[in-house]
């Protein structure tokens, strides 16, 4: 039977010697941005993991395999071929047993990632409640994974056409801790405040690390959520994305857009109507929250490594 998993040889090397690894999904390199900027994008995530001192595991289908840590012409190929399916944890079997090619969603980097023994994925935002959801019903796969695989997902929020205090609440419910980044406030993704609190607050990439390593001693399932603002200096308007967000859920029902072409459409029309700014914040995050990913998971590898000499 053919491998279903395959990892890298850098990464498996890594979670063999104990070193700290950082997941990265690959939706953002299929179907976030267009060629070659998402490919320049890719790259650019994987050396900020390099930067905070851990090995990066961008996660994709390639030929129906699932692959962990992929190679330039895998980045090439997921980066450019029109016909790349979005692909989330419930996806995965199919992809694999037709042999196609797929870009991870946070969800299926998440499940991926727990299943190899991943502990740290880096993402700019995950996906959430809708703000729609008492009508459709519609709950991101993402919150469903990190309820349940114990990773630890840096993020700056959900994504802005979500609905925020939703979806803490269904973390809180699913028993997700949600810790600020020397931050009291959610942040928003594009800008800072989301009006809601977090649970708890975070000063270093070590305490949350300690966070991470007293959870899953204790025995508890689960992942958890390590919310890094933007920085000032990249933060947007609210106002002006808020007012994109009305027009692009506008647009959304007028077109009758269902399912899974939602959240890319919408992301898209607010890059349209912010003239680039949306995408070159969420660029920008996505890097920060990678270097931050593998500070947080350089730390919890010195932790795991004093525990087992202990």
């Amino acid at each position: 039977m053919r491998e279903l998993i395959r990892v890298a040889p850098e990464v498996r090397a890594a979670l063999r010697e104990g070193k700290a690894v950082v997941a990265l999904e690959s939706t953002l390199v299929a179907h976030g941005m267009p060629y070659p900027t998402n490919l320049k994008t890719a790259l650019a995530l994987e050396e900020a993991v390099r930067e905070g001192g851990a090995v990066p595991a961008t996660v994709a289908v390639v030929g129906g395999q699932v692959k962990v840590g992929l190679s330039e012409s895998d980045l090439e190929l997921i980066a450019s071929d029109p016909d790349v399916y979005k692909a989330s944890q419930h996806d995965l079997p199919v992809l694999i047993t037709k042999r196609w090619h797929g870009a991870t969603t946070a969800a299926a980097a998440i499940a991926v990632a727990g299943r190899v023994g991943i502990s740290v994925f880096a993402t700019g935002a995950i996906g959430g409640v809708h703000r729609d959801v008492m009508e459709t019903l519609d709950v991101s796969t993402d919150l469903t994974e990190i309820a349940r695989t114990p990773v630890c997902v840096v993020c700056s929020g959900v994504k802005t056409v979500l609905d925020t205090d939703w979806t803490l609440e269904y973390l809180e419910t699913r028993g997700v801790p949600v810790l600020g980044y020397q931050t009291d406030v959610f942040p928003a993704f594009y800008y800072r405040d989301s009006g809601c609190p977090v649970d708890y607050r975070v000063e270093s990439p070590l305490e949350a690390a300690r966070v991470m390593s007293v959870k899953w001693a204790l025995g508890f399932t689960g992942g958890l959520v390590v919310a890094n603002p933007v920085p000032e200096a990249l933060e947007l308007d609210p106002d002006l994305v808020e007012d994109a967000v009305d027009e692009a859920l506008y647009e959304l029902e007028e077109r009758g857009i269902r399912g899974k072409a939602v959240t890319p459409f919408l992301l898209q029309v607010l890059h349209e109507k912010t003239e680039g700014a949306t995408l070159r914040t969420g660029v920008a995050l996505a890097e920060e929250n990678a270097r931050l990913a593998a500070r947080v998971a350089s730390e919890f590898a010195r932790l795991q490594a004093a525990r087992s000499i202990s």
